[in-house]
């Protein structure tokens, strides 16, 4: 049986092993979080270096792609340097699926008025907003507000290429747990931006982003997100959202990270080595993978 294993920058209370059959191939999937202790998580990389097909690296991306460039987060990218089995952190699988994530919805749910979409961080969800644009939604990107604590917000996804190659290159060699909750800051949830969160329709990001600054009041609002728990979907619930959109199929009761997916196609493939978009794309529509969507009221 193959066996794919996501190690988490992210809190150890979201950990979930689940046996299921993909592509018609058995896989065991296990989450493992490290409750952001970065050198516990070397240490799992390292001790299970080797008894296990593919690794996904959760709670943190290896790099980031905007706009055609590629800029590596030096931060987390070193934890693997030394790992020989195949570690990826799910872009390839957000590059070819959250791309038509908007177009899907669109299928799904035609009735969205009005067609307005918060990114909490648009450069980790890039071809998702791309997916948006291009399905005629305004958009806005809260990447320094979210991000950098500065309350202000992009418009355009030129404003958010110029903030990109501006500022990857810097964050890139900063401590990644100056912008991003790890750990027990996981499970912190400190409400702000509430008017943004109210004009949006759609919200859409990291569920991270999403959990750590959601407003009391989200009535008749649809999340568009990835990793979820039975524990996030009643949290959802209780806050008014009408309905919970995962780009990731939902297994056992909850949703595994884009990182825990593209390690399962590594694993499921036998090649060893991440693999290309085009495979990736191959594979995925193979098993004819969609958003779900989850009505929450």
């Amino acid at each position: 049986m193959k066996r794919a294993v996501s190690i988490s920058l992210g809190s150890s209370r979201r950990d979930k092993r689940v046996e299921t059959t993909l592509l018609g191939q058995q896989i065991v999937l296990e989450r493992i979080g490290t409750d952001g202790d970065q050198a516990k998580m070397r240490q799992l990389f390292q001790e299970m270096d080797g008894t296990v097909d593919a690794f996904g690296f959760g709670g943190a991306d290896l790099g980031l792609e905007v706009d055609g460039r590629y800029h590596p987060l030096y931060s987390v990218a070193k934890l693997v340097n030394s790992v020989k089995t195949p570690v990826v952190d799910g872009g390839g699988v957000r590059a070819v699926v959250e791309g038509k994530t908007a177009h899907h919805l669109s299928t799904l749910m035609p009735n969205i008025q009005p067609r307005r979409v918060l990114f909490c961080v648009g450069v980790g969800r890039y071809h998702m907003a791309r997916g948006f644009l291009d399905e005629g939604y305004d958009v806005r990107f809260g990447d320094l507000a979210f991000g950098l604590d500065v309350p202000i917000f992009l418009h355009s996804l030129s404003a958010l290429h110029r903030l990109a190659r501006i500022l990857l290159p810097i964050m890139g060699r900063l401590p990644f747990e100056w912008v991003y909750p790890t750990g027990e800051q996981q499970n912190e949830i400190k409400p702000k931006y509430h008017d943004q969160f109210a004009w949006a329709t759609v919200i859409a990001d990291d569920f991270l982003y999403v959990k750590k600054n959601l407003p009391e009041d989200m009535t008749g609002k649809i999340i568009v997100t990835n990793t979820t728990t039975a524990e996030d979907v009643e949290l959802l619930r209780a806050r008014g959202v009408s309905h919970l959109v995962t780009s990731t199929p939902r297994l056992d009761g909850r949703s595994f990270g884009t990182n825990m997916m593209e390690a399962a196609l590594v694993a499921l493939s036998g090649k060893k080595r991440p693999l290309s978009n085009t495979e990736i794309a191959e594979m995925l529509g193979e098993a004819d993978m969609l958003p779900t969507v989850l009505a929450l009221s």
